[in-house]
């Protein structure tokens, strides 16, 4: 499919409803309002690269996360902070903004180290018993390919809020294992922009936060 491209929050979304999915991302007839849990969450991401980045202080209202920030940002390496990544329907490293871009996502933190690296996702709004790695599973695959020198991934993610860490770790001798989950779920969204078919799959947004307000299944509607 010409043009066809994805990303861990897509992909998630249309797992979760590819009515939702397709009314948003296809059609795009609804816009998901921002709800303030959004604008907190990228006022901090922003603060978060400024402090690590730019040894920029915190300001007031983050106060509370600087002792865990001062220690990503004292870890020894080189930090790239929100880097964009994206790979071709090749599995090669290119550009986010390419117009052969497959897959598109942005590391919160990565620092290089050698043949190691760290991967970081801020979260400021989910509970830590909700936990899912699974970005940085995906996260981790795409540093596999744009840094071919990493063997090993550290990933963790970082309830500011809660003050709670979630770790992984992905091997680069296992890329081919990890692939194949994600490659089949990518094949059913795509399979549904072919066929065309969008139906609704209730799901734990229906109640109350999902802005389709005219679906069958629509808490709101």
């Amino acid at each position: 499919m010409k043009n066809f491209s994805w990303s861990y929050s897509s992909l998630d979304l249309y797992t979760q409803c590819p009515h939702k999915y397709f009314r948003l991302k296809v059609k795009r007839d609804i816009k998901e309002p921002i709800s303030a849990q959004l604008l907190y969450g990228n006022r901090f991401h922003k603060a978060a690269e400024n402090f690590i980045q730019n040894n920029t202080p915190l300001p007031p209202e983050f106060d509370f996360a600087e002792k865990s920030l001062d220690i990503l940002r004292n870890r020894k390496g080189q930090h790239l902070c929100e880097y964009r990544m994206g790979l071709t329907r090749e599995l090669t490293p290119c550009r986010f903004s390419d117009l052969n871009v497959w897959w598109r996502g942005i590391a919160d933190l990565l620092t290089l180290q050698e043949d190691r690296a760290f991967i970081i996702d801020y979260k400021t709004g989910h509970h830590p018993k909700y936990a899912n790695t699974k970005q940085l599973e995906i996260l981790s695959l795409a540093v596999f390919k744009h840094f071919p020198k990493i063997k090993r991934i550290k990933a963790g993610l970082v309830f500011v809020n809660a003050n709670d860490f979630i770790p992984t770790i992905y091997e680069s001798d296992e890329q081919n294992n990890y692939w194949t989950k994600w490659i089949a779920d990518v094949d059913k969204l795509e399979q549904a922009f072919q066929v065309d078919v969008w139906n609704p799959r209730p799901n734990f947004t229906c109640k109350s936060w999902c802005p389709v307000l005219d679906c069958t299944h629509n808490g709101k509607g």
